[in-house]
């Protein structure tokens, strides 16, 4: 089985600055080159994505020493990266701005103090709010966290977020043990996907909570596919009996993004002291909180928001450190990209209106392709 370190990554942290120079006399230099163009996705007010994000083009400045230039190949349409361009989003860019808070790049040219990178590297951006909806752009390399280039191109794009938020949730609250369970709702969303395969691989049990639909047996089997060990309806996991007839141990964790009443039947499933972390609110219902959860069952309440997250820990080794897991859990086949959809840049409209439906996510990831025509 392949094995690739990438602690590599830590570079890009500054965790060794020593074997940056070390690596520096074998840092590819090339040419300046100013006439390299952008197509960008921009919006100069808040409001309707579809009516106010316009493409535009741009030139892009020659690098200096210390900037890259870097090709963008994929870049996922996220509902926060929508709402951040309604203006409802609790980071609000100055305007006018480009959105996108994920995507994997390309180095193509470097200016001549660069060192630890070389043309044809993979990148993503270190920072959140970047702007990854456009074709190029000219950058300091160290905003930047270099990643294998044997990871999928899809894998790469959508690394950052939605596995990192299942990745933290799954660590940070509950000392999770093989054999242990989890409940959530939103089972479908990319990250509930990424829960159910991290549950798998750490022996976990995960109890999922979708939607009823039309297609709701093809769903299901997707996600046991995915690794899930139970998928339940939102009418179904009123009725179940999984705990009182001891199949499985009570869930020590409940991960809500959907709030209202879903969260509430989640809550009544959670065993004595157990944690439920809400990090959405899919329905736009409240999270209600009975009073004797929390006094007779000890029930702890947390939210989480993986912007913050990243932002606190931007340079952090605990960072570092997740990426190097998730990127295994990639390359091993534990970790499978969400269903998904490749969009032509140009066909950008598409995934705009299909992020957010008026019920909620789709339940597809559509993926800005910027090497399709």
């Amino acid at each position: 089985m392949m094995t690739i370190c990438v602690k590599i990554m830590a570079l890009r942290f500054g965790r060794s600055a020593r074997l940056l120079r070390n690596c520096a006399a074998f840092s590819t230099k090339l040419p300046i080159d100013s006439r390299h163009v952008t197509q960008k996705l921009v919006f100069s007010e808040f409001g309707d994505a579809l009516k106010v994000v316009r493409q535009e083009e741009e030139p892009l400045p020659a690098p200096k020493p210390n900037e890259v230039v870097i090709k963008m190949l994929a870049a996922p349409v996220n509902p926060a990266d929508i709402n951040t361009i309604q203006g409802v989003y609790p980071i609000k860019p100055p305007l006018p701005a480009i959105p996108g808070n994920e995507g994997v790049g390309e180095i193509e040219a470097m200016g001549s103090e660069v060192v630890g990178l070389q043309k044809g590297d993979r990148v993503l951006p270190k920072g959140v709010a970047w702007g990854t909806w456009r074709s190029r752009a000219v950058c300091d390399a160290n905003d930047l966290i270099k990643i294998p280039n044997q990871l999928g191109v899809v894998e790469a794009a959508t690394l950052s977020v939605n596995p990192c938020t299942a990745y933290r949730m799954l660590k940070d609250f509950v000392k999770l043990q093989p054999g242990d369970t989890v409940i959530q709702n939103g089972a479908n969303s990319a990250c509930g996907q990424n829960v159910i395969q991290m549950c798998k691989a750490w022996g976990i049990n995960s109890i999922n909570i979708v939607r009823n639909r039309d297609n709701i047996c093809e769903l299901r089997g997707y996600l046991k596919d995915l690794g899930a060990t139970y998928v339940f309806t939102e009418e179904e996991v009123r009725a179940i009996d999984l705990f009182k007839k001891a199949i499985l141990p009570k869930p020590r964790l409940a991960l809500n993004c959907v709030g209202g009443k879903n969260a509430l039947e989640m809550m009544r499933h959670l065993d004595q002291r157990g944690t439920m972390v809400t990090y959405g609110g899919m329905s736009r219902q409240p999270v209600s909180i009975p009073t004797s959860s929390l006094i007779f069952k000890d029930i702890r309440v947390f939210g989480f928001w993986m912007t913050r997250w990243s932002t606190v820990h931007e340079s952090s080794p605990e960072r570092v450190d997740m990426l190097d897991d998730i990127v295994q859990m990639m390359v091993n086949g534990q970790l499978r990209p969400p269903a998904h959809k490749l969009v032509a840049f140009n066909n950008y409209k598409e995934a705009l209106s299909n992020t957010l439906s008026s019920k909620g996510f789709t339940g597809m990831k559509y993926i800005l392709d910027f090497q399709k025509d």
